[in-house]
C-alpha cells in the first residue's frame, strides 16, 4: 500500500491530515500496522488529554508485542475513533481510513515530520 501524499509522516510511524480548523487527524501508517501484525487492542489518549510530539500517548497490542502510539504533533485531544475501540482489527485493514486513532487540536507541530516520499525512503519502501 503507498502512503497517501496529502498526509504527513512522523519516523515512529503515525500518520498526520493537514489541520481543519486546527485540528488534524492522526493514525499509524500501514508500514506500522503490518509490522506489528494483528491488533487486538487500541488504548487511545482520552478527549481533553495534551498530548506531546514525540511522547508516548497511548498503545497498540496485537498478537506479536505491545506498541507505544506516540503524538506527531502537540495538542489537545478532541476525538477519538470509537470503531477503533471497539473492532481494533480496522488499524490493520484500514489505516488511512477507517483506521484512523484520533483528532488533536494542533498547539505545536515539530519540523521533522515527513512527506509521503520522504517516510517511503525512510522505511525502505
Amino acid at each position: 500500500m503507498s502512503n497517501p501524499q496529502q498526509l504527513r509522516y512522523s519516523k515512529e510511524h503515525e500518520w498526520l491530515t493537514a489541520a481543519e480548523a486546527g485540528v488534524s487527524t492522526v493514525g499509524i501508517t500501514s508500514h506500522a500496522a503490518d509490522a506489528l501484525g494483528d491488533v487486538v487492542f487500541v488504548q487511545l489518549p482520552e478527549v481533553g488529554d495534551t498530548v506531546t510530539a514525540g511522547e508516548p500517548c497511548g498503545e497498540l497490542e496485537s498478537t506479536k508485542s505491545v506498541s507505544d502510539l506516540y503524538a506527531p504533533v502537540s495538542g489537545e485531544v478532541t476525538e477519538i475513533n470509537q470503531d477503533v475501540v471497539d473492532d481494533p482489527a480496522l488499524v490493520n485493514s484500514a489505516p488511512f481510513e477507517g483506521g484512523w486513532l484520533f483528532k488533536v487540536k494542533v498547539s505545536d507541530e515539530p519540523a521533522d515530520l515527513l512527506s509521503a516520499d520522504e517516510y517511503t525512503a525512510f522505511t525502505g519502501n
